[in-house]
């Protein structure tokens, strides 16, 4: 851009869009306050108001407070005392970790029936990607790049969870990570805020329904509708972990995070925003610091921004012990101070730990805690329980919990996992496998595994609902083969006594599928790896078939992206199967045998060692970027300037070519972008092989110079299209002021459309060349 630039400062950006087009803004400009905005006033206000007025001090702090239950025990059972007492005291607000629908039943009965006002409980459970029903973990969805496959796993969680008692679950997680040792990356979407935000909203309406859509038992939330989570099928989502947690320092878990307020608005908070656009019902607080301050204690971004500056109406939860982890931090000194800071910055309910209801009514008498606030707290609780219908149905029908997983759920899941699946490599054409092959040896420690659900599935669905094995489906799919399976090596990769026996299977088959990658308690919380590559010797596995000269294929199975050793070069094919849920077997075998062609893409750009750490696709420059002629620029001596495999990279097994991209007009004024105006770029798909199949065509943004140094390429649209065999498809994407602008540094929320050029590139990752240029004048 010129060196004079004219700012175009947009006070607000309306509006969501689907995938492919362009997202909403983070959020609308303007200065936040220390005082929390009140919450969303609706039809349910006057009852709010009434139960309000009637409440004592401890009710009311009562209300704020939730307690975890004991797994498998029910009321009477001693384990669960503390709760039924509070519960009949009516001093507790929320339970979590409980679900069934008599155990939920009698604890409700106890808070309705036996409690002095009534108010019935709002039961938590981590529903992460399925209930009975476990879809492929998040990350794995993401890299679908269908949003609609989030929506899916939402939709039938919420029925299957609300039918045993589950009235709020604590998902979606939207940190957008670069981090691939954290191993919360598997509960995300990887490392782009685009493709996050996009998730992010699917999840939401997947859980609770479609934002204005009329709930089953009627009622009414703040726009005059039933919230769509009333409904008996329906629960209400949570976006986590607010905010910045996915760049945690190392990737060790509740670690530091310093980030610029630049930083902070375009990459953590978009999805955030779009969560929040969605309708989403509530906001769990983050375990890490920002920028030096305590998530749970963070006035500027509960208050200011989430509840002042988005308008947010809905309740703040603590995350497990949060407000208690002030006192470590070094930010509360004990748990008077932590519960006065939490609630002061804007969390309105505690989970796990009691510094609300053991210091409130003191430190309220004391003028240390506003009552406003408290009440504010109070009431948005309050507010999500009549948005919920729990006053006019606390109970749900036993007769009705649904135990399994049924048919159609079962097909989803596993429609759900081939179409998540990302194919890295398939040199000479090494995949699909053919159906007449006469001998298969599956070997390595995941191919007769039934843990491929992944990280946070429910306990009582392991044990009850394992995930289908790979050897029985491939059995299945190839049943006039035979089929052998060696173990080889443990899943921990340190047991190689059966390495001889796996060679021997694969010199006795056609072909060798090799099973390797991660257990999945090696990723989600407090799983961070200092190593990436597979666990312990599974890669002299891999060497060994490679060393017979037989045939074989590579599938992975793993909660993050993964570092490849020496045998990448050595493996005709390798498939990203990540951990697929529930029928990770039979998904894995219809990839495998080709009844589903690939077609999904990297939501995470794979490092090729762990020193390469932080890469991802959409860096910054600097001033002195990489030449491979000149030393002294930014770059390692010893490797690539680019990762193994990059953000948006899959293959499939037809080929694709996207043509030239066209841009509707090729300058646009910032003061037309800020009263709405859009373009529009198109590019048409050919399906040049000779199968059907689906490519994802990504679009790419580039502002060449601006005033904040901007990254080289952001996605800004995508759009997964299925081609038959030479036919062709235009894609269209539609462009506005939330795509070509960015947030500064002001903490106020300043985000500005600038004046030159910006470069718009089209293709099948985030490497595509394809591209035209934008003058904003």
């Amino acid at each position: 851009m010129r060196d004079v630039r004219r700012r175009t400062l947009l006070s607000a950006i309306g509006g969501t869009a689907a995938a492919g087009s362009a997202l909403s803004a983070v959020g609308t400009a303007g200065a936040g306050t220390a005082q929390a905005a009140p919450g969303r006033r609706g039809p349910h206000e006057r009852r709010v108001r009434e139960l309000l007025g009637r409440m004592t001090v401890e009710e009311k702090f009562g209300q704020l407070q939730q307690l975890p239950w004991a797994w498998d025990t029910g009321p009477g059972g001693g384990a669960t005392k503390d709760v039924e007492d509070a519960a009949r005291a009516g001093r507790l607000g929320s339970v979590l970790s409980i679900f069934g629908a008599r155990t939920t039943n009698a604890l409700q009965r106890l808070a309705v029936e036996e409690s002095r006002l009534g108010i019935p409980l709002v039961f938590g459970l981590d529903v992460i990607h399925g209930f009975w029903t476990t879809f492929p973990i998040p990350l794995a969805q993401a890299a679908s790049f269908d949003p609609e496959v989030a929506r899916t796993d939402g939709e039938v969680s919420a029925k299957e969870a609300r039918s045993n008692g589950v009235h709020w679950t604590f998902a979606p997680m939207m940190d957008v990570t670069r981090e691939p040792r954290w191993g919360r990356i598997a509960e995300g979407n990887g490392e782009d805020a685009y493709l996050t935000a996009a998730f992010a909203a699917a999840k939401v309406r997947g859980y609770q329904g479609e934002p204005g859509a009329r709930g089953k038992d009627g009622g009414d939330d703040h726009d005059g509708s039933a919230a769509p989570y009333r409904a008996k099928d329906r629960i209400a989502a949570c976006a986590k972990h607010f905010v910045a947690y996915g760049g945690a320092e190392g990737g060790r878990d509740y670690n530091t995070v310093d980030v610029s307020e630049s930083r902070l608005r375009n990459l953590y908070l978009p999805p955030f925003k779009a969560a929040s656009d969605a309708g989403v019902a509530t906001v769990m607080a983050s375990f890490n610091t920002v920028s030096g301050v305590p998530a749970h204690g963070n006035t500027h971004t509960l208050t200011d921004i989430l509840k002042k500056e988005w308008d947010f109406g809905g309740v703040v939860v603590s995350d497990w012990t949060g407000v208690q982890e002030l006192i470590p931090h070094g930010f509360a000194e004990d748990g008077a101070a932590a519960a006065r800071l939490a609630l002061g910055a804007g969390v309105d309910m505690e989970m796990t730990s009691t510094h609300f209801v053991t210091h409130g009514k003191k430190l309220l008498r004391e003028g240390k805690i506003d009552a406003r606030r408290l009440d504010d707290a109070v009431a948005r609780v309050l507010r999500l329980k009549f948005d919920l219908g729990l006053f006019e149905h606390p109970y749900v029908d036993e007769s009705g919990a649904i135990d399994g997983p049924s048919a159609a759920a079962r097909r989803a899941a596993r429609e759900s996992a081939a179409r998540s699946m990302v194919l890295l490599k398939n040199d000479r054409a090494a995949l699909p496998l053919k159906r007449s092959l006469r001998s298969i040896a599956v070997v390595g420690p995941f191919g007769d595994s039934d843990d491929l659900l992944g990280t946070w599935s429910l306990p009582a669905a392991v044990r009850r609902f394992p995930s289908v094995k790979i050897l029985d489906a491939i059995r299945r799919a190839a049943p006039d083969a035979e089929v052998t399976y060696a173990r080889g090596v443990d899943p921990e990769g340190k047991e190689t006594g059966g390495i001889p026996k796996a060679v021997a299977a694969a010199r006795a088959a056609e072909v060798t599928v090799v099973v390797v990658g991660e257990p999945p308690a090696m990723s989600g919380e407090a799983a961070a790896r200092s190593d990436i590559g597979l666990p312990g010797e599974q890669e002299k596995l891999v060497a060994a078939v490679a060393a017979t000269g037989k045939p074989f294929v590579v599938v992975l199975v793993n909660g993050r992206p993964l570092t490849m050793g020496d045998w990448l070069g050595a493996a005709p094919a390798v498939l990203e199967a990540w951990h697929p849920g529930l029928e990770a077997g039979n998904a894995v075998a219809d990839v495998l045998f080709g009844r589903i062609v690939p077609g999904g893409k990297l939501p995470v750009s794979f490092p090729r060692t762990v020193g390469q750490l932080p890469v991802h696709y959409n860096h910054e420059s600097t001033g002195r970027p990489y030449d491979a002629d000149n030393k002294y620029t930014s770059k390692y001596l010893d490797l690539p300037p680019d990762p193994q495999f990059a953000f948006g990279h899959g293959l499939s097994y037809t080929t694709f070519e996207i043509g030239e991209p066209r841009l509707s007009r090729e300058r646009i004024s910032a003061a037309a972008l800020r009263r709405g105006d859009t373009l529009e770029m198109a590019v048409s798909v050919t399906n040049t092989g000779d199968r059907a199949g689906d490519e994802v065509v990504q679009l790419y943004v580039h502002d060449v110079t601006a005033s904040i140094t901007r990254p080289v390429r952001e996605l800004r649209g995508f759009r997964r299209v299925t081609l038959e065999p030479g036919t062709s498809r235009t894609v269209r994407f539609r462009l506005g002021a939330d795509d070509l602008g960015f947030w500064t540094n002001d903490p106020r929320g300043e985000f500005l459309v600038e004046e030159g050029a910006v470069d718009l590139y089209v293709g099948d990752s985030s490497a595509a060349k394809a591209k035209r240029r934008l003058t904003i004048t």
